[in-house]
């Protein structure tokens, strides 16, 4: 029958696509440790839930011969799937395909999918392995990726966007990740950068390896590009799958309920912190302690570390914590920590999650460094993002806050909706010791024994100020907390939020110190 043949011919040609540049390039791409681009999909989508679309697309270059080259699906692949049930759009560059390039048929396939996700209201998550824009078509390479970027742009907020880096990503192409929400790195594997070794080596004469101008490390660790840092390919879709469980499909819905769980046994949250306010601790360990399951999640974990970002449940609820790190740099906020709060700060804003803040900061670093590189700007964007946020948001302040980082930390002044201390806590505006020289200067220098006299003058200022109860006592800490009774008073405080409506000025859009 007629048709019999037709459906021959279709699988065929289908069969022909679907082994993307041919055995050889696939088996190039498995030399190099990386998986081939259909291959990713399915380890990262339910089993058998991927159905791909616009498989017979083709380029339709002219200049320098390209007429003459057959680019299979012109090098990407696009469609929609599920992970652990709910719907996700997904595309792949296929490096065995003229290395992933990017031309105009390519990126019309890519802003397809990105069309289709946001109307959908469904995540999206681009897999990228390319050598960059297709020369061969020119300004159509680079239309192509203003398009991309467009839509990133549209999408933000609305949709999850997460990029995964799994081969090169380099010149314009690193600008689609840099707008996305989470972007994932793999070791060995991954590499971003806006101009490759070989011009930095014609243009400034420096030698570079390509894993040391852009590879996983050094977004991870340096930059702050990436959020997220993987062994393994295996690995890193892991880590996709586990986010996707912390986060709502879209900007209209809430993240999924899970079964509530108490923390795991023997996690004491009293002996985390020590009575000593000068010695560290590991904040992350009081997230555990209230925590569903001691389950944390950690965002951006090898940069900035002197602040703690990620998702955890209350409750079943998910929450978005953020927390000064004692165990860096005494938890102080600078240019890095401050971008990165709040960037996870306005996320959790614009997806209606949570946010539960841990206070321990003795304020903003000081130095001609920081001054330089413009910590004012960037110290303000934390200032910005708290308020800006409509969120439920819960402050509990377990040690030092002082002066700037008092208010900045999500202070009732930028209109927490509830804000605890635990009796550690020192409210003021500097630490004791700088406070005691400045108020009592003439008193310490003009005394028969300035060492004993600064030691009486601090503890004086402790009583007076270095406690919760001169905030509590002006409504600014609405109570002074048991560390064990943390976790009821957040789930108190989020249940009692969870119809919260806030109502800000009418305007187009707030100005951000970007």
């Amino acid at each position: 029958m007629a048709i019999d043949k037709k459906i021959r011919e279709l699988k065929e040609k289908r069969e022909k696509l679907l082994r993307g540049g041919g055995e050889q390039a696939i088996e190039k791409q498995k030399a190099m440790g990386k998986r081939t681009a259909r291959e990713r999909i399915m380890a990262l989508l339910d089993e058998g839930s991927f159905n791909e679309y616009d498989l017979f697309v083709e380029h339709d270059a002219h200049d320098f011969d390209m007429d003459k080259k057959s680019l299979p699906s012109d090098g990407v692949i696009i469609g929609s799937g599920t992970i652990d049930g709910s719907p996700v759009a997904v595309y792949a560059q296929d490096f065995t395909v003229a290395g992933g390039s990017l031309g105009l048929m390519h990126s019309r396939k890519i802003t397809k999918i990105m069309d289709h996700a946001l109307k959908m209201r469904m995540p999206l998550i681009g897999i990228n392995d390319s050598g960059g824009a297709r020369i061969q078509e020119g300004v159509n390479s680079l239309a192509g990726y203003g398009e991309i970027f467009f839509r990133n742009t549209i999408s933000s907020g609305v949709i999850p966007q997460i990029s995964v880096i799994l081969g090169p990503c380099a010149g314009g192409a690193v600008y689609s990740p840099a707008l996305t929400d989470f972007v994932f790195v793999v070791d060995k594997i991954s590499k971003m950068f806006i101009t490759g070794p070989e011009v930095i080596k014609t243009v400034l004469g420096e030698e570079i390896s390509m894993e040391d101008l852009g590879g996983a490390r050094v977004h991870s660790e340096i930059t702050g590009n990436a959020h997220f840092f993987a062994a393994t390919e295996e690995e890193c879709f892991d880590q996709i799958k586990k986010l996707v469980t912390f986060i709502p499909w879209n900007n209209s819905r809430k993240a999924r309920m899970f079964e509530p769980a108490a923390p795991l046994p023997g996690t004491d949250i009293e002996r985390i912190v020590p009575e000593d306010p000068t010695l560290p601790y590991d904040v992350k360990d009081v997230i555990r302690a209230v925590a569903d399951n001691s389950d944390f999640f950690e965002i951006m974990e090898h940069f900035a570390k002197s602040i703690v970002i990620g998702f955890g449940r209350l409750e079943g609820r998910t929450t978005g914590f953020v927390a000064n790190q004692p165990l860096e740099m005494a938890g102080v906020l600078d240019v890095d920590s401050s971008d990165k709060a709040a960037r996870f700060i306005r996320y959790c804003d614009a997806f209606n999650i949570p946010i539960v803040t841990f206070v321990d900061v003795p304020g903003y670093l000081p130095g001609v460094d920081q001054e330089h590189a413009g910590v004012i700007r960037h110290g303000a964007k934390i200032l910005y993002s708290y308020s800006e946020a409509t969120v439920p948001k819960i402050t509990v302040i377990l040690r030092k806050a002082y002066g700037g980082g008092y208010i900045a930390m999500s202070s009732r002044h930028l209109r927490a909706d509830f804000v605890f201390a635990w009796p550690t806590a020192e409210i003021a505006v500097m630490g004791p010791e700088g406070a005691a020289n400045i108020i009592f200067r003439k008193e310490i220098m003009s005394s028969d024994d300035p060492d004993e006299t600064r030691k009486q003058k601090v503890e004086e200022y402790k009583k007076k100020f270095a406690n919760p109860y001169v905030a509590a006592s002006r409504g600014y800490v609405d109570a002074v907390i048991e560390p064990s009774e943390t976790r009821r008073f957040l789930i108190h405080s989020i249940t009692v939020s969870e119809n919260k409506e806030i109502q800000l000025p009418p305007k187009k859009h707030g100005l951000p110190p970007f």
